[in-house]
């Protein structure tokens, strides 16, 4: 269950649609419930009904709170019979807040967040005494562990974030004509996309940007932008586009300025042997080996983000070596291993709560 429209392209909804499609070639029947502003993303999933924006974290959420997708998620969760259910930021507005609160399946709850808010700190009364009905706590990094024990206590197990190699590994490469730096993320002030078009100051005439996504950001970017023609606006992709210009970039740009708790946008590039740049966040170390996976430079630096780009694309040895590391380190984060680990605590979950359900 995921409480983030499908609608909207994100790191949680991504994995939520990744994890249901490697637990169903393992041979497990999976829903996914969440929000949908449109026709559902991908099959197997039950829409909640429409989102709205919310802002957290440095960032707009699309969720939905509304009493309409309360009884949507309880009808579902009747219908459904499900053996286990899997929350996705449990504690999040919406259904998988609801689901903690009302439903007598087993939970597991997983936690992305990095960084509290105000919300944790003044309901944490509440919704302490409320986790205690998940049965397995897991949080996606080291940073989203310490986030959700500050917030809830209890115990966590770490599971990272996983991706789907094979998808960015084969896709096509996207055609290209010089040099060619790829952003793909929301336009948002956190994800350092201004850094990013500053940087693009830096660089030579030849090197050009692809800038995929959208968001509260995109028209003043795009007016800073209008004289230079090297700045290509491609709006949301599909997914199979997002792979093929991955794969086809020279590098691959992830210049946020917090708040990420792990860096699956890293992944995706590492997975096509694409060469990564990007700040140097706790998060993202929790992916990258600074030097070795990715080049890793202060958040919010144009000039040193430009620097590091400029080595990338000059340096074909360097690009290589980074390539290489980095599909490695993709493969040992597949979404296949995660989900036989998910499996594995569904398994102990079920098990142990066999007699009580009885």
């Amino acid at each position: 269950m995921c409480p983030y429209s499908l609608s909207h392209p994100g790191g949680v909804q991504g994995q939520v649609l990744a994890q249901a499609r490697a637990l169903r070639a393992l041979g497990h029947e999976v829903r996914v419930l969440a929000p949908c502003d449109g026709p559902p993303p991908d099959g197997g999933v039950t829409p909640l009904g429409n989102s709205v924006p919310l802002a957290g974290n440095g960032s707009v959420a699309q969720l939905a709170p509304d009493p309409a997708c309360i009884l949507r998620t309880l009808s579902a969760l009747r219908d459904e019979a499900f053996d286990v259910v899997h929350l996705h930021e449990p504690f999040c507005p919406g259904p998988t807040l609801t689901t903690v609160a009302f439903a007598s399946e087993p939970l597991v709850g997983t936690f992305h967040r990095a960084g509290m808010g105000a919300a944790y700190t003044f309901w944490r009364p509440v919704t302490v005494r409320m986790a205690r009905r998940l049965a397995v706590r897991v949080a996606v990094s080291e940073d989203a562990r310490r986030t959700a024990a500050e917030a809830l206590d209890g115990d966590y197990e770490v599971l990272p974030n996983g991706i789907e190699v094979e998808r960015f590994a084969k896709a096509t490469p996207w055609p290209t004509t010089g040099p060619t730096v790829l952003f793909v993320g929301r336009h948002e002030p956190r994800k350092g996309l201004s850094v990013l078009v500053d940087a693009m100051a830096e660089l030579g005439p030849g090197v050009r940007l692809w800038v995929a996504g959208e968001g509260s950001q995109t028209a003043e970017l795009q007016a800073r932008t209008a004289g230079d023609s090297r700045v290509e606006w491609l709006g949301r992709l599909d997914d199979a586009e997002v792979a093929s210009r991955v794969r086809g970039a020279d590098a691959l740009c992830a210049p946020s300025l917090h708040g990420e708790s792990f860096g699956v946008v890293l992944l995706e590039g590492m997975a096509a042997s694409t060469p990564v740049v990007a700040s140097d966040l706790p998060g993202y170390r929790n992916v990258a080996e600074p030097g070795k996976h990715a080049l890793l430079v202060p958040p919010g630096d144009a000039s040193s983000l430009a620097a590091a780009l400029s080595l990338v694309l000059d340096d074909a040895g360097l690009a290589a070596e980074l390539a290489a590391a980095g599909e490695a380190r993709a493969a040992e984060l597949s979404m296949e291993r995660l989900a036989e680990r998910y499996v594995e605590l569904y398994e102990r979950v079920v098990r142990e709560s066999a007699p009580a359900r009885r």
